[in-house]
């Protein structure tokens, strides 16, 4: 198999094809309809904590770290009194998420120190881009399939290369969805670290779209579209490995695209629906009402009473008194694990499970 090359060395105009160039103009269209559609939001952190979650737990899914809804938001509110290793390790992801578009936020750029930064935080060490040989992936027979750089002076010089892909737009001029179906390939070929190189490739793409400014917020994920098609990604990966079939991935990529934002457009739509329900009706039938409670019910698919206390700057009684009025008018759900409690927000809950039709 042939040893990878930096991806400037492709020809761009191979992907002025007619079906790509399709596929990109509609692709395109449903990205910057989900753009609009998140800015329409007044409160962005309630698209990120609670999108967030839900790519936690795909792209987690796809290296078999399996959870369920239900214990992932239990894990987020009560991580005390719930011992689940696997949505403790979901939950990583998230927070990786977060560090990254910090990143990205404060530089305008995506490096290859803040990739090791973000992969840190999933894996929770400092190992940094792998120094051993040895990493080969394996198909389900046990039989490998592919064998990524070994030296570890390549994975470097492989990285460098990836980054001034990333952040030098003059280096390859193509459009910038093209851009990061290269670029995914790329680095899930070098596999840079030991070990976190899907879910930290997952976590690249949305943080490059945000770089390039085809997103405010990270809120495209293609984790859950991956999940549906897995067997589709790994075979496309490979075959670009083996036969150079770089057009058939690039459609692959901007099809997950556009299917994603479709999604995603709908989830925020319902969001958005429930929230001004909430707030219609929260605001009529009771006195305690602020935009700050509104938040708090819609950034925690399950909230709890210091939660509620740090956000509306209340006391522990006060809090829970509100909790409490809430969950005998319907709104929330109240819930009791070990010796706490916790409030199920009943509209978001319903809204994230529809998107993936049954909890897994």
């Amino acid at each position: 198999m042939p040893s990878l090359k930096p991806l400037e060395h492709l020809d761009a105009a191979r992907f002025d094809t007619p079906a790509i160039l399709k596929k990109l103009a509609s692709s395109s269209r449903r990205l910057a309809e989900l753009k609009g559609m998140a800015a329409s939001i007044p409160n962005q952190g309630i698209l990120i904590n609670t999108l967030g979650l839900q790519e936690a737990k795909d792209s987690s899914e796809i290296e078999n770290i399996v959870t369920t809804h239900d214990e992932l938001f239990k894990d987020d509110v009560l991580p005390e009194a719930f011992a689940n290793p696997a949505a403790k390790e979901v939950l990583r992801y998230r927070q990786a998420l977060r560090v990254g578009f910090e990143q990205v936020r404060a530089s305008g750029l995506l490096t290859a120190n803040h990739i090791i930064e973000i992969q840190g935080e999933l894996e929770r060490n400092n190992a940094g881009f792998r120094k051993l040989p040895g990493t080969a992936l394996k198909d389900r027979s046990g039989q490998t399939v592919y064998t990524p750089p070994q030296d570890p002076a390549e994975i470097v010089a492989l990285m460098r290369g990836l980054e001034r892909f990333m952040n030098e737009p003059d280096l390859f001029a193509v459009d910038p969805l093209i851009k990061m179906a290269l670029m995914h390939h790329q680095f899930e070929s070098i596999h840079p670290f030991y070990d976190g190189n899907g879910r930290t490739g997952r976590i690249l793409n949305v943080l490059y779209l945000v770089k390039e400014g085809l997103l405010d917020i990270p809120v495209l994920y293609l984790s859950n579209h991956i999940v549906r098609t897995k067997a589709d990604y790994y075979r496309l990966l490979q075959t670009v490995r083996e036969d150079d079939t770089w057009e058939d991935w690039v459609l692959y990529m901007l099809e997950a695209v556009e299917h994603t934002a479709g999604q995603t457009i709908a989830t925020i739509h319902a969001i958005k629906a429930a929230l001004f329900d909430y707030k219609h009706r929260i605001r009529a039938s009771h006195k305690f009402y602020s935009q700050d409670l509104i938040n708090n019910l819609f950034t925690h698919p399950y909230t709890k009473i210091e939660f509620l206390q740090r956000d509306l700057q209340v006391s522990r009684l006060t809090a829970t008194k509100y909790l409490d009025a809430l969950a005998v008018s319907g709104f929330v759900k109240k819930q009791k694990i070990g010796r706490g409690n916790y409030y199920v927000n009943l509209a978001l809950n319903e809204i994230l499970l529809a998107q993936h039709g049954a909890d897994a």
